[in-house]
């Protein structure tokens, strides 16, 4: 019996393979120095070294494409692709020594062909793989890994190098999340280019943020189950032309956010899981290895080989294609070893707490590597338990991340306008109780997808009243949550006010933006975000209490609020927001400094399908009120936010 036919023999017994064979591969992608930094487990550029990898002669021919895997208990491992009929007996891999890295070189293999690999495991048994470092894959929901090569070239330089002396907690952050198969179906990357970017550009928003773009093969996970961290998804296009649309986003000075999910990983047998017969990226006891709630996996964040594998796609996305923020999905279920578990469900760790010390590790080694390498990034987290030091530096013990998600302040502030006016007398702390915490961490607030599905309903909708109490009182809210300190995030159709729950595989209601109704919510969102980004006072500060000071805080009866924002030139912006549905005529108003004030942002205004009550002229008196050393009497117009300006 051959070599061949004993190696690929189905009777366990029969094989043959001897792990400890290298050979000279001058294809091969991997160096020494590769080898150490991968035994290390820091190999911050591990796309360069694994997976598939075309070769070009001097001339730009192709010579074929090398391949490598790490499956390190893997007893023999085979390349099978469109060349060999998927057929494992044909191209059998050899392993580079002792490293459990397993090479190939193909010969003639050029771009587009389809491939996997073929594993045998310890018990004999022989389970087709998808490569973990492939950069590009199959349309899902076929699932085999594809040979790609980049070609495109970027022009966005001036981006790039502005974006390098970026101190984001200082700077305007308005967010608008994007799924981006939902937001117009039928679009890739390349229409999206031009479609979202106008969009964005228009409405005035500093980011978008993509739900998930790695590949999923479950379309209603919206990404979050990810089995392709190197790859974004080929629903909309290739790897190309995604980079496309970030440049595209770039030179309309655009920044660009994805969503990241290192938390956890699909059980599909052709991904991740069980990759060479063991628990090779997940943790084999499942006590911490399976997650309940969503039927996946979780990564052993113990071993340095899994760590460096996920903090080397974190820095793939920034560095390849040129993203400019990455939130770091669901970070409270990897920091609690108890997340989600009852009594005896869960294992404490060496010190006998409930945290997961390997997450931490993971974590703080993924912030610090990203912003070293890249200044002027931004690092996210959705984080939503009372974990101190989020946003923390790593060399003080803390997280790292440049700002967290604000969950308590977006609990609140809905549970707050769902009560009918007539009642938010008894519930004004849920709106004013996060300025207690607010600089605490540096945070970010989000009205974002998982807002508007579940059952949840839309935005709108959780409002009470008439439908003009409704759309007035959106426009109030959105103009105290661009006021409050905090960079901003709005997820797709908030900003006209979608009336329906948002549904994945359903386009948004865009015909509703022809309405009065919806287009005045979506130009006081326009409005706000062009006056927001002209006015530092509502945000150089914001993770500076000397960025704030309350007004009026407690004014219950009157379900009304007001609080001033300083920049660091100490000029101001003073926000007001009467959250009922009665006008406040002859209000009386402290103010931070004597002078001119002039109505900057009227929420109430006729443009934007208000009543029309506004403020033409402010009389200013300088007689203190309540210690500050002006006041004035406002009209303040039902459901409604004013901004004031001090003039100059």
């Amino acid at each position: 019996m051959s070599f061949l036919s004993r190696l690929f023999k189905s009777d366990s017994r029969e094989h043959s393979y001897n792990s400890r064979v290298s050979f000279l591969n001058p294809n091969s992608t991997l160096g020494e120095i590769d080898l150490y930094l991968i035994g290390e487990g820091r190999h911050e550029e591990l796309w360069k070294a694994l997976g598939a990898h075309v070769r070009r002669d001097a001339n730009g021919d192709l010579i074929g494409t090398a391949f490598s895997v790490w499956a390190p208990n893997a007893r023999a491992v085979s390349l099978i692709s469109d060349l060999n009929f998927w057929d494992k007996a044909t191209n059998p891999m050899i392993p580079n020594g002792t490293t459990g890295i397993w090479e190939i070189f193909l010969p003639g293999c050029d771009v587009n062909t389809r491939y996997k690999f073929a594993v045998l495991t310890s018990n004999g048994n022989w389970v087709d793989h998808a490569d973990p470092m492939a950069r590009a894959t199959e349309h899902p929901p076929h699932t085999a890994s594809v040979v790609t090569e980049s070609h495109f070239q970027f022009t966005d330089n001036e981006w790039m190098e502005s974006r390098a002396r970026e101190e984001y907690w200082k700077a305007p952050v308005s967010i608008y999340e994007v799924h981006i198969g939902s937001w117009k179906p039928g679009l890739g990357y390349t229409a999206l280019a031009t479609e979202l970017v106008n969009y964005v550009k228009e409405m005035g928003f500093t980011h978008v943020e993509f739900l998930p773009v790695t590949e999923h093969p479950y379309a209603p996970s919206w990404g979050y189950q990810v089995t392709s961290f190197y790859a974004p998804t080929s629903r909309f296009g290739s790897p190309d032309e995604f980079k496309y649309l970030v440049n595209q986003l770039h030179l309309a000075g655009i920044g660009v956010i994805i969503d990241w999910v290192p938390a956890h990983f699909p059980k599909d047998e052709w991904a991740l899981a069980k990759f060479d017969g063991t628990s090779l990226y997940e943790h084999e006891d499942p006590r911490k290895g399976e997650h309940p709630d969503w039927g996946t996996l979780i990564f052993n964040f113990e071993r340095n080989e899994v760590r460096n594998f996920l903090v080397a796609s974190a820095i793939y996305w920034l560095s390849e294609f040129h993203i400019d923020g990455i939130r770091v999905d669901a970070v409270a279920s990897m920091l609690y070893l108890d997340y989600s578990r009852k009594e005896g469900e869960w294992l404490p760790n060496e010190y006998g707490g409930r945290e997961n010390l390997g997450a931490v590790k993971f974590l703080q080694e993924l912030t610090a590597t990203c912003y070293k390498k890249f200044p002027g990034i931004m690092m996210i987290a959705e984080e939503s338990t009372a974990w101190g030091g989020v946003t923390k530096g790593t060399e003080s013990g803390g997280l790292g991340f440049g700002f967290k998600w604000n969950m308590g302040w977006m609990h609140d502030t809905l549970e707050y306008i769902k009560h009918e006016p007539v009642h938010r007398m008894y519930h004004h702390n849920e709106v004013t109780f996060s300025i207690l915490y607010t600089w605490s961490e540096n945070f970010l607030l989000p009205f974002s997808h998982d807002e508007v599905v579940h059952g949840k309903g839309s935005l709108i909708n959780r409002i009470p009243g008439d439908r003009w109490q409704k759309m007035a009182t959106l426009r109030a809210l959105y103009g105290y949550m661009w006021a409050h300190p905090g960079k901003k995030l709005l997820f797709m159709g908030c900003e006209y006010a979608q009336n329906d729950e948002w549904k994945a595989a359903q386009s948004l209601d865009w015909h509703l933006t022809e309405y009065d109704e919806h287009k005045g919510v979506q130009r006081t969102v326009r409005d706000i975000n062009l006056i927001y980004q002209g006015r530092s006072p509502l945000w150089e500060r914001d993770v500076s209490p000397t960025g704030f000071s309350w007004l009026v805080g407690d004014d219950g009866a009157g379900n009304t609020m007001a609080f001033a924002r300083y920049d660091n030139n100490h000029r101001a912006v003073v926000s007001i927001t009467n959250f009922s549905p009665v006008p406040h005529e002859h209000y009386r108003l402290p103010l931070p400094f004597d002078g001119k004030w002039k109505e900057i942002l009227n929420t109430d205004d006729l443009k934007y399908g208000g009543s029309g009550l506004l403020n033409s002229e402010i009389l200013v008196s300088n007689e203190g009120l309540n210690g500050y050393a002006a006041q004035t009497t406002l009209r303040l117009p039902p459901l409604a936010t004013i901004w004031l300006e001090l003039q100059i």
